[in-house]
């Protein structure tokens, strides 16, 4: 079985990107992680890039004249790794013009929220501050908007009495470790179905 190949653009701890490779390498798995990339030199992600054996760059946006020349060396880079499918795992930029031209349909973000609801930065806090009775976390495709691009998959998580922006973001990165790596594991199975802001999931 030809597997798909999956980069994951991280900014910070890469919790999610490991589950991803985990996932990937479990029998039977139908794609592999062949590349990560942080805009930041200090993300603990890159760390465990190294750990697991998976090539890992960071390259600093800061060195571009702009964001389009930033993201044509990102896709430059994900270009030589012969890349399907990028994968947005606590990346803390939005993505531009080029990247979505370059992958278009084939782009995933994980976003701790039951979307619409809570998009962009600290959706936890604005989960408590709402007073919500359940969050949770989307999977999406990403589209020029803020977390808006169409809903591949989510999963609720409980708001507990005394909960705190830790604790409530705990459980939904348990939820997220799961539905991620199933999420790409259908792209790749060609089971996502997208119709305007619908996604259907086709077959078993």
């Amino acid at each position: 079985m030809k597997k798909g190949n999956v980069a994951v653009l991280l900014s910070g701890r890469g919790s999610n990107f490991a589950a991803i490779v985990r996932a990937s390498r479990r029998p039977g798995a139908n794609f592999s992680v062949r590349l990560a990339i942080s805009d930041r030199g200090d993300a603990a992600g890159l760390k465990k890039a190294a750990r697991l054996g998976i090539p890992a760059r960071h390259v600093d946006p800061g060195r571009f004249p702009g964001k389009a020349a930033y993201e044509e060396h990102l896709c430059g880079l994900m270009a030589a790794a012969g890349i399907d499918l990028v994968c947005l795992a606590g990346y803390m930029r939005l993505v531009g013009p080029v990247l979505l031209g370059r992958f278009p349909g084939r782009i995933l973000n994980i976003h701790p929220a039951l979307l619409p609801s809570f998009p962009g930065l600290d959706a936890q806090e604005q989960a408590l501050r709402h007073g919500v009775k359940v969050s949770g976390c989307t999977v999406h495709f990403v589209d020029a908007g803020t977390d808006t691009g169409p809903i591949v998959a989510q999963q609720a998580v409980a708001v507990r009495p005394g909960d705190d922006v830790g604790s409530l973001s705990r459980r939904i990165l348990r939820q997220e470790h799961r539905i991620f790596p199933r999420a790409i594991a259908l792209f790749f199975a060609g089971r996502l179905q997208v119709s305007g802001r619908t996604v259907m999931i086709r077959g078993k």
